[in-house]
C-alpha cells in the first residue's frame, strides 16, 4: 500500500533523525520546513518524490545544513533543498543583500548594483535526480535565468540593476568586466552568477562591494547576517522591472572602455607578429568577450577550437572540468593547435578569471604550465627581461604563491613586495583599497598605479589597480607577446622559464587538493586540520618539523574580527629546512587543499636546462605525495602511489575505491586472461571507473595509475594476455 505524502515525510524525518542524529534532525526539521509550500521556489512537489529510504543519504546532504556563505559567495551543487544551489537559495542571498545595501547606504537615496552570469546551465549529468525523469523544474536553469531572478528581487526592493542586453537569454558578463563595472557606474556591489571552473553540474553566486572586490572580514560578516534574517522575497516581474527602468542594460561603450585599459598598458610592449598563430580557448566559458577582444583590439591573431565557444555543459572539455589548472582541460585545444600549427594554448574558465598556459617544446610534446610558473614568467617578463617592459613597481602576492617573486623583484630594485596575503584575490583588492584610502598598507607606501603586477598560485593575475578581481585578459596578452618574440627566437616558453631556475635556483611549488565531498567530506577536512592542531606533526613529507605557524593563533594574528574571519584563516603552515606546506580548506569547494612549496637548499645544483626541471619538479612531487598520505593518516587511512596519481578533480572515496577494489580485480583478471582484447580492458576500466567523472570519459583519469600498476606488476605479469598492450597504452 502506497504511504500518504504526510505519512512518508514523518517517516524519512524519523530515519533521518535515527541514522544522523543531531544533524539528521537538523536536516529533518529543513525537510518539513521546505515541503510545507512556505519557502519560495522550494518545489515542494519534487522534494515529496524524495521520500524513499533508497534516498535518505541524498536527503541528509540536501538538508543538513545552508549552503554556506564561503569565500564571497555560495557555491556548490544544484538540487534540490536548503544545501543546494537553486532559485531558493539564491533568492534568499539576493533578498538578504538587499537588505545588507539598505543598512549600508542609509543615506544614498537611489541604490544600482550590477548582475553578472556565465554561461552555466544544468542537466543532471550526474544522473542524481535520475529517478525524478527526464524533465523536472531545475532542468535547464542556468546562470542566466538566475541572473535574471535576481534581477527581478533587486527591483522589487527598488534597487536598480545593471545586466548585459536585458532581452537575450544568452548573454554573458564576466568576473573580471563585472568588477570594472561596479566601478565605471558607480554602483554600490554586484553579483556573479558563476560556479567559476567547477563542473557544469555545480552553479554559484560571487557577492561584491561598490570597489568592484568581494569584501572581507568583519564587511562580509554584515552581508552573511542580512543574509541568514532574509525571510520574504520579494519579486518584481523581469519584463516590468525592465519597462520601469529598474533593469538597465549595460552600456555598449563600456566594454570597449575596458578593452581599452589593457590597450593603454600594453602600448609599445611588442607588436603582434600574424604569421605566428596563437591558439585561445575560453573552454566553453565567457572569455570570447574578454581574452577574445583584447587579443582581437591588439592585432593578434588567435584561432578557438570550433567547439570549446560558449556551451553551459562543458561538453567537449575532458573530465568536464573546464579549469586551467586541470592539465587534460586542454587536450582538444593541444590538439588543434598541433593542426594549425600553433605553439601555445591559452585559456580560461567559464568566468574568465583565471588563465592556463600549454606551451609546444621542441620535440613536439606539450608542457602545461602552472599558475606558480605562469606568475614567475610574467614577473620576469614585466620587470626583468631586457627586451621585455622593464618595469618598476609593487608586486603583490599570497602565502602560497611562489617564493621566486621575491627575487625577482629584489634583482630589480626599486621596488616593493607584498608576500605574506591570506589565499584569495580578496585580500589583494583590499591592499589596493587601502593604497587608495591611505596611500600606504601596512609599511608599505606607494600608489595603486605604480601596481605592476599581482598574482596567485591559482592562475589568477591582476596588472591593473581600477579592476580587483584576477583577469584572464592580460596574461593572455603578455604571454601571447612573450610566445611570438620567443618563436622568432627559436626558444619555447619552457626555455624562458628554465633560464629563470637557473639564475634563481631550484624553486618550485605543487598544489594538491583532497577532495571529500557530503557531510562526512567536510567532517573529514575538520578532523584532519584538528589533529594536527592537537598534535603537532614532528615530521612532515620525510623532513622534520622546524616550525609550524596557525593562522587561527589569536595571540600571534590578533582576535578574530568576526566568525567569517575564522575560515580565510584556518591555515596553518609547516616549515622543514627544505620546504614549507600550506594547509587550508577551500572557500568554496569541498576540499582540503595544501601547497608544498620547495626552497633552494644544500649545494647549489649542477643541474641545466630541463635536467633542472625534472630534478626540483621530482622533488617537489615526492613531498606532495608524502605530505598527502601524512595528511590522510590523520584519518587512518593512505593511498598507494597508483591511486595518488588519480588527478585531484577526484574525491577521495572514488580513489579509496579505485585503489581496494578495481586494482585487485584488474590484477586478477589480467593474470586470468579474462579479456579478449585491449578494448575489452578499457571499456571495463571505464565502467568501473565511470562514478569518478560523472558524464565524461574516466579513461584519460587512469592513465597515469595504470602506467604505475603496471611497473609495479611487470615482474610477475609481463606474459599474462594483453598485459604489454594495456601498458603501452598507458605509457
Amino acid at each position: 500500500m502506497k504511504m500518504s505524502n504526510s505519512t512518508a515525510l514523518k517517516r524519512t524525518c524519523e530515519l533521518l533523525a535515527a541514522k544522523y542524529a543531531q544533524l539528521g534532525q537538523a536536516a529533518a526539521e529543513r525537510l518539513q520546513q521546505w515541503s510545507s509550500g512556505g519557502v519560495p521556489y522550494a518545489y515542494p512537489e519534487m522534494i515529496a518524490k524524495h521520500l524513499a529510504e533508497p534516498h535518505l543519504g541524498l536527503l541528509f546532504d540536501a538538508f543538513w545544513q545552508v549552503l554556506p556563505f564561503g569565500t564571497g559567495g555560495r557555491r556548490g551543487r544544484v538540487g534540490y533543498g536548503a544545501n543546494r544551489l537553486n532559485p531558493t537559495t539564491i533568492a534568499m542571498t539576493i533578498q538578504g543583500h538587499c537588505h545588507y545595501l539598505r543598512k549600508a547606504f542609509p543615506d544614498k537615496g537611489d541604490l544600482w548594483v550590477v548582475v553578472a552570469n556565465d554561461v552555466r546551465v544544468f542537466r543532471d549529468i550526474a544522473g542524481v535526480y535520475a529517478f525524478l525523469g527526464k524533465e523536472h523544474p531545475l532542468v535547464g536553469v542556468s546562470s542566466r535565468s538566475l541572473a535574471k531572478l535576481a534581477c527581478e528581487i533587486y527591483a522589487a526592493n527598488d534597487i536598480a540593476a545593471y545586466l548585459a542586453e536585458p532581452k537575450s537569454d544568452t548573454a554573458v558578463l564576466s568576473t573580471p568586466e563585472l568588477s570594472f563595472l561596479i566601478n565605471k557606474l558607480q554602483a554600490v556591489g554586484g553579483i556573479n552568477l558563476s560556479a567559476s571552473h567547477n563542473p557544469p553540474d555545480d552553479n554559484g553566486i560571487k557577492v561584491y562591494d561598490q570597489f568592484g572586490s568581494q569584501p572581507i572580514a568583519p564587511n562580509d560578516q554584515l552581508l552573511v547576517e542580512a543574509m541568514n534574517l532574509a525571510t520574504d522575497v520579494r519579486v518584481l516581474p523581469f519584463k516590468d522591472a525592465l519597462g520601469q527602468g529598474l533593469v538597465r542594460e549595460v552600456p555598449k561603450d563600456l566594454h570597449q572602455e575596458y578593452v581599452g585599459t589593457y590597450e593603454k598598458v600594453y602600448q609599445n610592449v611588442h607588436v603582434p607578429q600574424p604569421d605566428i598563430p596563437i591558439v585561445y580557448t575560453p573552454l566553453c566559458g565567457c572569455g570570447l568577450t574578454t581574452v577574445g577582444d583584447v587579443l582581437n583590439r591588439l592585432g593578434f591573431r588567435f584561432i578557438t577550437p570550433p567547439a570549446e565557444a560558449a556551451d553551459g555543459t562543458f561538453s567537449v572539455i575532458p573530465f568536464k572540468a573546464p579549469n586551467p589548472e586541470v592539465p587534460q582541460a586542454t587536450e582538444p585545444a593541444k590538439a588543434f593547435a598541433d593542426a594549425h600549427g600553433s605553439g601555445v594554448v591559452l585559456s580560461s574558465d567559464p568566468d574568465a578569471d583565471r588563465v592556463g598556459l600549454e606551451g609546444k617544446l621542441s620535440d613536439g610534446s606539450w608542457y602545461h604550465f602552472d599558475g606558480n610558473q605562469i606568475a614567475a614568467i610574467l614577473c620576469y617578463y614585466l620587470m626583468l627581461d631586457p627586451k621585455g617592459p622593464r618595469r618598476k613597481g609593487l608586486v603583490i602576492e599570497t602565502l602560497v604563491t611562489t617564493k621566486i617573486l621575491g627575487k625577482i623583484v629584489e634583482r630589480v630594485g626599486g621596488s616593493l613586495l607584498i608576500d605574506d596575503l591570506l589565499v584569495g584575490f580578496k585580500y589583494v583588492a583590499e591592499v589596493l583599497k587601502s593604497l587608495e584610502r591611505n596611500g600606504r598598507y601596512r609599511n608599505i607606501t606607494c600608489k595603486p598605479s605604480q601596481l605592476v603586477l599581482a598574482a596567485e598560485e591559482s592562475h589568477g593575475v591582476i596588472v591593473v589597480p581600477t579592476i580587483r578581481d584576477k583577469d584572464a585578459a592580460p596574461a593572455c596578452m603578455y604571454l601571447a607577446a612573450l610566445y611570438q618574440r620567443l618563436h622568432r627566437e627559436g626558444r619555447t616558453l619552457l626555455d624562458y622559464y628554465v633560464s629563470m631556475l637557473e639564475e634563481f635556483g631550484g624553486y618550485d611549488t605543487v598544489s594538491r587538493s583532497i577532495t571529500m565531498i557530503g557531510a562526512e567530506g567536510i567532517l573529514r577536512k575538520d578532523r584532519i586540520l584538528e589533529s594536527l592542531r592537537q598534535s603537532t606533526p614532528a615530521c612532515l613529507g620525510g623532513q622534520e618539523v622546524r616550525k609550524v605557524v596557525d593562522y587561527w593563533d589569536q595571540r600571534a594574528f590578533g582576535p578574530f574580527v568576526s566568525e567569517t574571519d575564522r575560515l580565510p584563516r584556518n591555515v596553518l603552515q609547516v616549515f622543514t629546512d627544505n620546504f614549507i606546506i600550506t594547509i587550508r580548506p577551500s572557500g568554496t569547494e569541498p576540499k582540503l587543499k595544501f601547497y608544498c612549496q620547495l626552497l633552494p637548499f644544500g649545494a647549489p645544483s649542477q643541474a641545466k636546462g630541463m635536467a633542472l626541471l625534472r630534478e626540483v619538479r621530482e622533488k617537489a612531487d615526492r613531498i606532495a605525495s608524502s605530505v598527502y598520505n601524512d595528511l590522510l593518516g590523520r584519518i587512518d587511512f593512505s593511498l598507494s602511489e597508483a591511486a595518488l596519481l588519480i588527478p585531484d578533480i577526484v574525491d577521495l572515496d572514488s580513489k579509496r575505491g579505485f585503489q581496494e577494489k578495481t586494482v585487485p580485480q584488474l590484477r586478477e583478471a589480467l593474470a586470468k586472461g579474462t579479456f579478449g582484447s585491449l578494448e575489452e580492458v578499457l571499456q571495463w576500466l571505464r565502467r568501473e571507473a565511470a562514478a569518478m567523472t560523472p558524464g565524461a570519459d574516466a579513461l584519460p583519469a587512469l592513465k597515469a595509475p595504470v602506467a604505475r600498476l603496471c611497473d609495479e606488476w611487470h615482474k610477475d605479469l609481463s606474459s599474462a594476455s594483453r598485459f604489454a598492450e594495456l601498458d603501452q597504452w598507458a605509457k
